[in-house]
């Protein structure tokens, strides 16, 4: 596509870049994107808990710092300074 600007100069647009087209990002892309911050985890057992990323692994395994447990009615139970999470658990990660 051209653009006038003036009868004698002619500005043709750049192609589309490779940013403007759907990228793939794995899943553990977006865990490691997440590690320093604040993350709520769901699991499989309907318990809830918002930290810090610390770390992973492969499986999923997370340790999480300064973290609250929430129960169903959306009060905060419990505070724990540090966890390991058992990545079979995990039902759902949301990074902040």
């Amino acid at each position: 596509m051209l653009v006038l600007l003036h009868p004698y100069l002619q500005v043709q647009n750049p192609p589309m870049s490779e940013a403007s087209e759907p990228q793939t990002i794995l899943p553990l892309e977006v865990i490691d994107k997440s590690v320093g911050k604040k993350i709520r985890v769901l699991l499989t057992n309907d318990k809830e808990f918002t930290g810090t990323l610390i770390g992973f692994d492969d499986f999923v395994n997370m340790v999480l710092e300064d973290v609250v447990e929430e129960s169903n009615d959306g009060v905060s139970d419990k505070v724990i300074k540090k966890m390991l999470l058992n990545g079979g658990q995990v039902a759902m990660i949301v990074p902040s």
